[in-house]
């Protein structure tokens, strides 16, 4: 089965398998016919190969990017410039996607990056408490009940065609220790690599923004140089 098939059919299958904590809501757009249509859309015209790739895995959609498009570190505004996909969303930004989409630019593109790399997150549904975005870190409970969900979301798409000698984490704290733990258990990945989140840089690094998008860039080379 090509990427798209498995991806999408994994996509729209994703039902959270416990209660939520009082408070917290779930981010379910690919219950959405708009999002499916988009995702069709998006990963057919990148992932329709049974190519390995390495996985990039952030900590779960927010709700200005993958919990409006349905595609991770995507917004709607990137969707249409860089990922030619026209789309009825509401046009507005979300500062990730604005550093993702910057960094598959000076990788080479968003086709050359789609042919070597697949991101997901931790919890590839998205949370939002009082209207505002959750990482599934930030409550306690929540964290502890993720965990089977969490672990049955890898372990179905290391079936996709994941390469497993290393794995890249968007972000380098509670999410990489969080990720390091499961691995460490679960043995899914050779190494896990730390890389600083977008949304960290854009806030509180911007004037530094290139040299991060160059860290990005050199690390990921490092796994596809050769191919």
């Amino acid at each position: 089965m090509h990427w798209n098939e498995s991806i999408t059919q994994f996509l729209f299958s994703l039902r959270l398998p416990f209660t939520l904590p009082k408070g917290i809501e779930v981010l379910d757009v690919h219950q959405s016919t708009e999002a499916q249509e988009i995702c069709r859309q998006f990963y057919y015209r990148f992932y329709n190969d049974t190519n390995p790739r390495h996985l990039l895995i952030g900590i779960n959609p927010g709700r200005f990017g993958g919990g409006v498009t349905g595609i991770p570190f995507t917004d709607p505004i990137r969707l249409q410039q860089h990922c030619g996909i026209p789309n009825a969303f509401t046009q507005k930004q979300e500062l990730s996607s604005v550093f993702m989409y910057e960094m598959m630019k000076a990788f080479g593109g968003v086709e050359l990056f789609c042919r070597h790399f697949y991101i997901s997150s931790v919890s590839p549904l998205g949370f939002v408490r009082n209207g505002k975005n959750l990482n599934y870190y930030d409550d306690v409970v929540l964290m502890k009940r993720l965990e089977p969900f969490a672990v049955d979301c890898m372990q179905q798409q290391l079936n996709f065609g994941l390469s497993t000698d290393t794995c890249f984490c968007i972000g380098e704290g509670n999410n990489l220790k969080y990720l390091q733990q499961l691995n460490s258990k679960h043995h899914w990945f050779g190494q896990v690599i730390g890389l600083p989140h977008p949304r960290f840089i854009m806030q509180y690094k911007l004037k530094q923004k290139s040299l991060y998008i160059q860290q990005y860039v050199q690390a990921l080379q490092q796994v596809t140089s050769g191919t």
